[in-house]
């Protein structure tokens, strides 16, 4: 069967569809995956076919803080969400017998699809069916407390959602010959697999049949990956280092944000791996190494404990190694994974990214590692992960659909 995956955003949107493909391609399926220019290495490296859709959304975050107004803004969300319609209508009209697709571009794969007579399934990483169970990622506060509260604030949550690409869909579907009037959002497709661990965020008892929890997918390490020589002997050179990374956030703010975690690992008394991430980190001192772009599946396991920005991958990475974490939530669904690794008991209080000083992340360092409750749950959270297969029932159901 011919497969096409359709993702967008940063790298933590792109990469657990590495893992995912190369299980579908091990099942005998032929994989192609659909995203953002920027990731053509990264899915060649791991054996992938790529297709290009346009947009760079490292650009668009550092447009969004520069932007002098909310008109500004909106257009520049336009501009992106139009250019990715155009793309993933190309790319579906290159050919496919299924397309999976990630939760952002899910209304433009729905659209595609039913323009080409594909079947769609979703592929989320994060929860997306309103529940009175919790508020969903990217939830606002409400003044309803309890389930009616948490229920209403999904509810929002999913309009909002719906309301970025509507225009483009609307669009999408005039230029394709479609009537207008068809349901197209993230939560009108069905099947639904979320790629997370049911340990870390059950499955709602009020979510629709047709939405599953899996499980998470792992991402693929590129082939022939070795670890570069200078972060090797470091972690040979001395005890366990403390991961500080933000990923895609803050592009921009690389000097500022370097300074303050030279000042904080001092504070700590800790050695560290810097990320350089988006932000262009590039902390420096004797207990300091500054590395590029590494598997988290690899390093962090060889670590103290990851401070992070508590993005989806990173979060499930971190609890994959089995070692504490310090979540430094900036924005969209972080702040929801970073209260979870609070909750599940591996990781102190959240410091938001707003908050964020040198004495403030100094201090957190040291009560995430001075806390032995943090790494026994990290560690039997790991154990219960490692057993779970979250690509088993997508195969499973894929295969059930191909032999009919």
């Amino acid at each position: 069967m011919r497969i096409l995956i359709i993702t967008a955003g940063s790298r933590g949107d792109v990469a657990p569809f590495t893992g995912l493909g190369r299980r579908l391609q091990d099942a005998g399926h032929q994989v192609t995956v659909a995203a953002h220019p920027s990731f053509a290495t990264l899915l060649g490296g791991c054996g992938l076919d790529h297709r290009p859709v346009p947009g760079d959304p490292q650009e668009l975050i550092r447009n969004w803080s520069r932007a002098a107004s909310r008109e500004e803004v909106r257009a520049l969300t336009r501009a992106y969400a139009d250019g990715l319609a155009d793309g993933v209508a190309e790319a579906v009209a290159g050919g496919a017998d299924l397309l999976l697709t990630a939760f952002g571009p899910a209304p433009l794969s729905r659209t595609a699809g039913e323009a080409f007579g594909i079947p769609v399934i979703g592929t989320y990483l994060a929860p997306s069916f309103a529940t009175r169970e919790f508020p969903l990622p990217n939830a606002r506060s409400t003044d309803t407390p309890g389930p009616e509260g948490n229920l209403a604030a999904g509810r929002d949550v999913l309009s909002r959602a719906k309301g970025v690409f509507a225009g483009s869909v609307t669009r999408l579907r005039t230029r394709l010959g479609l009537p207008a009037d068809t349901p197209s959002a993230a939560a009108d497709i069905r099947p639904v697999f979320h790629g997370f661990s049911p340990l870390v965020v059950p499955r709602p008892q009020d979510w629709p049949p047709g939405a599953e929890v899996t499980g998470y997918w792992w991402p693929a390490r590129p082939d022939n990956w070795q670890p570069p020589a200078d972060l090797a002997d470091f972690l040979q050179a001395g005890p366990p280092p403390v991961f500080i990374g933000f990923g895609s956030m803050a592009p921009g703010q690389g000097e500022r944000l370097s300074e303050l975690v030279t000042t904080a690992v001092k504070r700590a008394g800790v050695r560290a791996v810097v990320q350089a991430g988006w932000a262009g980190l590039n902390s420096c001192g004797d207990d300091i190494l500054a590395i590029g772009d590494v598997p988290h599946d690899w390093l962090f396991p060889r670590t103290a404990a990851v401070v992070h920005h508590a993005g989806a991958g990173t979060t499930a990475a971190g609890l994959r190694a089995g070692v504490p974490a310090l979540p430094v939530p900036v924005m969209a669904d972080q702040p929801f994974w970073a209260s979870r690794l609070h909750g599940l008991g591996v990781a102190p209080r959240p410091l938001p990214f707003q908050d964020l000083t040198a004495e403030a992340l100094g201090d957190a360092i040291t009560a995430c590692l001075s806390e032995p409750s943090h790494r026994h749950r990290a560690a039997e959270l790991a154990h219960g992960i490692a057993t779970e297969d979250g690509a088993a029932p997508l195969l499973a159901y894929i295969g059930s659909q191909d032999a009919g």
